[in-house]
């Protein structure tokens, strides 16, 4: 429980960590439009309009580019702190949410820098890296417990997602199924409060709407009918992906390879995104488009396979980035490919759908997090309702495969073997203590 001694500089944390992550926030995904634009043109919202009518010559010069940011940036990121850094959810779990500054947020930079030239990874690392940075310098200001200090640097990454995707409720929860491992009750208002505050601040410099835009897609029985089979499958993409990620996060270059392997999988990375920019940049564009169906079935087939690879290709050359936006594009572009050939024996179900249940059903399958994940689509969609069902069995159909397989999530994917044992041992031994009217 939070010490009644500490409360009042704990809220006032968790106040200052929304006002600060919103800010953060709005600041990255400005960068991130600026760095777009001069880099590929544009408006610096749409990577893959701008990226589809740049010359071939322009994909290799910003891909390789983006490989010695890393390699530079990486030699550099090592000098500002000793060992190979903390991620988020190791230090939640292991150092009471304790993050090396510097080097966490020159990581952030980084990421958002080479995300904007076209790395296939996500921006939300960044904005989740920068309010976690900021709870753990408030934590050392008003010498918060160690409990009270692992609460809040979960609940400022949660924000910085919040504020990034205009999410606040899906903000918060991801901050507490997904980050802290725990639906407790008394951890949802810190969490709520901290989103709320990150959302309403980045608002002022964001705008306020969905980042998807979809029709107003209808449930139906071939659709309910549909989520019923697929989401086993999904479940199980699922896991060759988070088994993916653990194996490009464990072999990672060292040494003077940290140079070189960036420049080699991003250089790569240009060379192909000529014929296939949609590649490039974390994936908001593709599924987009997988969401209002406007993605052709050849098409489709070969970016369920190379979107995936792209992004692990990224990762496991040492470039910093998040997944999330990643994995809900894989999702999309699944959903799409499990409904073509559905479509064919059961007529009636709008492409777009299949991709969205796909979408959520990928998400929730690899961050282990379903009821955050629903909540997260719904408000980055303005998803109506009157579907929610099909979407519903998709989710925890796929859910339930990849977690009776694969017990660790994309986050869990860059720990160590003993730390995901330790984090899985941690949790049993925290729902065992939970109250029966709480949810561990």
């Amino acid at each position: 429980m939070l010490s009644p001694s500490r409360s009042r500089g704990f809220w006032i944390a968790v106040v200052l960590t929304g006002v600060g992550t919103g800010v953060a926030a709005a600041a990255l995904t400005r960068l991130l439009q600026v760095v777009q634009r001069l880099v590929w043109g544009g408006s610096g919202v749409d990577i893959l309009d701008t990226a589809s009518r740049a010359a071939p010559s322009r994909h290799l010069v910003a891909l390789l580019g983006a490989g010695l940011l890393v390699g530079a940036g990486q030699l550099l990121l090592t000098r500002l702190s000793s060992g190979n850094g903390i991620d988020i959810t190791a230090a939640i779990w292991f150092t009471s949410g304790r993050l090396p500054a510097l080097r966490t947020l020159g990581s952030a930079t980084l990421s958002v820098v080479i995300v904007g030239m076209g790395a296939a990874l996500g921006r939300e690392g960044a904005p989740k890296q920068a309010g976690a940075v900021l709870a753990n310098t408030l934590s050392d200001r008003a010498r918060l417990s160690d409990e009270e200090r692992r609460l809040l640097v979960a609940c400022g990454a949660g924000a910085g997602m919040a504020a990034a995707y205009g999410v606040p409720l899906g903000g918060a929860l991801f901050a507490l199924e997904v980050l802290r491992g725990a639906l407790a009750l008394r951890f949802v208002l810190p969490a709520l409060v901290t989103s709320l505050v990150a959302t309403g601040v980045s608002w002022e410099f964001l705008p306020d709407a969905p980042t998807y835009r979809l029709p107003d897609y209808r449930a139906s029985l071939s659709s309910t009918a549909w989520a019923l089979l697929a989401g086993p499958v999904v479940g199980l993409v699922s896991v060759l992906y988070v088994r993916s990620v653990a194996w490009a996060n464990g072999h990672k270059p060292e040494g003077w390879r940290r140079v070189l392997a960036p420049v080699v999988a991003l250089g790569l990375l240009g060379a192909v995104s000529i014929p296939f920019p949609q590649l490039l940049g974390n994936g908001r564009d593709v599924a987009q488009l997988a969401f209002v169906g406007e993605l052709a079935a050849p098409l489709l087939l070969a970016l369920v396979f190379l979107r995936p690879a792209a992004t692990v290709l990224c990762l496991g050359s040492g470039a910093p980035g998040g997944l999330f936006t990643p994995s809900l594009a894989l999702g999309a572009l699944l959903g799409g490919v499990l409904g073509l050939p559905w479509a064919w024996l059961w007529p009636g179900v709008p492409p777009g759908l299949f991709a969205l249940m796909g979408a959520a059903a990928m998400l929730a399958a690899s961050t282990q997090g379903p009821i955050s994940s629903v909540v997260l689509v719904m408000e980055l969609t303005g998803f109506s309702r009157v579907a929610v069902v099909p979407l519903l069995l998709a989710v925890a159909t796929a859910t339930l495969v990849a977690r009776s397989i694969e017990p660790r999530s994309i986050y869990d994917a860059r720990l160590t073997d003993a730390q995901v044992r330790a984090r899985q041992e941690a949790r049993e031994h925290a729902a065992e203590e939970v109250p029966p009217n709480i949810t561990a």
